[in-house]
């Protein structure tokens, strides 16, 4: 695509969310995305009218969850996103995910650090019972640029500010935020075994840039599973960022572990929003750091936005749209957290779950995908470990 066509692309997909928030601004917006869209496409699977939000199980048995079809990944109100939104108007906007039928929100300590936590914990406190909070601990003193620490006692010493920053008496889903080499896993696993049976913790998960790739990654998930089972493993995953489909996602199938991909836009590039004159704020972006990011880069990754774009215009979707359905059209148990400080922006995700593939449309598209190199490293060596 040229820069002609991008900016034409640009300026129409800022035209639909101005339309789609001025109608969820008269409250035209129904939960579930039921109505007009699906009785022209049939492919709600919520039933006809019924206006319920589909939902997924990640985990299995007595350790599994029934959360929203997706989440909402919380660090971008107030961490790494370039400029920090009005508090107030990210507090209204968690608290209408909740309306729309999101159940799973996502932060981290190391989010700030702490300043998402208590974000999320403001917004939260009136609906407390009817939502579930996913966060992190795993860093020294909640910042990872001091370094990882995953020993027992920082572990319950995080969980214990979590809970004070949340305004809850307990965590729905408690992740290790990366794997701490100098602690062994079934410490961790252990650790986190208690806080469950002192009712502090209701789940365990673990968090890592590429499971794969860590030294011993999947023998370590083995372990920590056999002391305390995972409900669920978060990592990027998304159609710029498939590395979780080598081994991961088999290891969630013979585990019965749910998957949680974060950065399912690959922070915002898989929506077209960013492009080679984005500028990034470098006090507050890591979008800055990464090679991803740089200009040339953006272009030389484009065609998968043309992909994307291609497939959704000819069955009303946006690219970030298409981009979420491929990621939940992989398996069951995935429910992917993008984040966003817009309301339009955010119910747009949402209707992505309503959108089923036919066999051939997702194998057509995955193969179309499949065939785009991606260039450019995900982070730089050394660069902190958060997302």
């Amino acid at each position: 695509m040229d820069s002609k066509n991008r900016r034409d692309f640009l300026k129409k997909g800022a035209f639909f969310g101005t339309a789609l928030l001025a109608t969820s601004a008269l409250g035209a917006i129904p939960a579930g995305c039921s109505g007009a869209a699906d009785k022209e496409n049939n492919n709600s699977g919520n039933g006809k009218g019924s206006g319920k939000p589909k939902t997924r199980t990640l985990g299995s048995g007595a350790h599994s969850m029934e959360v929203s079809a997706l989440g909402l990944g919380c660090m971008g109100m107030s961490y790494h996103r370039s400029f920090i939104p009005d508090k107030q108007a990210m507090i209204t906007l968690i608290r209408r995910a909740a309306d729309l039928g999101v159940n799973l929100f996502d932060t981290a300590e190391a989010y700030g650090p702490f300043t998402n936590q208590e974000l999320v914990g403001e917004a939260i406190e009136p609906i407390r019972k009817d939502i579930l909070i996913a966060t992190k601990f795993g860093f020294k003193e909640g910042k990872p640029e001091i370094g990882l620490d995953s020993r027992p006692e920082s572990i319950r010493k995080a969980v214990e500010h979590a809970l004070k920053s949340l305004r809850t008496d307990y965590i729905d889903l408690l992740y290790q935020h990366r794997i701490d080499p100098n602690v062994p896993i079934e410490d961790v696993a252990g650790t986190v075994k208690d806080l469950i049976a002192e009712g502090k913790v209701k789940h365990f998960g673990m968090s890592e840039r590429d499971f794969s790739q860590t030294e011993n990654g999947i023998e370590l998930i083995r372990k920590a599973h056999a002391v305390q089972p995972v409900t669920a493993l978060q990592s990027e995953y998304s159609t710029m960022t498939r590395q979780p489909e080598k081994e991961v996602l088999n290891l969630c199938e013979e585990l019965g572990i749910g998957f949680v991909p974060y950065s399912p836009l690959s922070r915002g590039l898989i929506s077209g929003y960013i492009n080679e004159r984005t500028k990034y704020n470098p006090t507050n972006d890591n979008r800055i750091s990464l090679p991803r990011y740089t200009p040339e880069i953006i272009i030389a990754n484009w065609p998968i936005i043309d992909i994307l774009k291609e497939f959704g215009d000819h069955r009303g979707l946006t690219v970030a749209q298409v981009a979420l359905a491929w990621l939940l059209a992989q398996k069951p148990f995935i429910v992917p957290v993008p984040g966003t400080t817009k309301l339009a922006h955010l119910q747009e995700n949402m209707w992505s779950a309503d959108y089923e593939f036919t066999a051939d449309e997702l194998k057509v598209l995955t193969d179309d995908l499949s065939a785009v190199e991606i260039r450019g490293e995900r982070y730089t060596t050394g660069y902190p470990t958060t997302k």
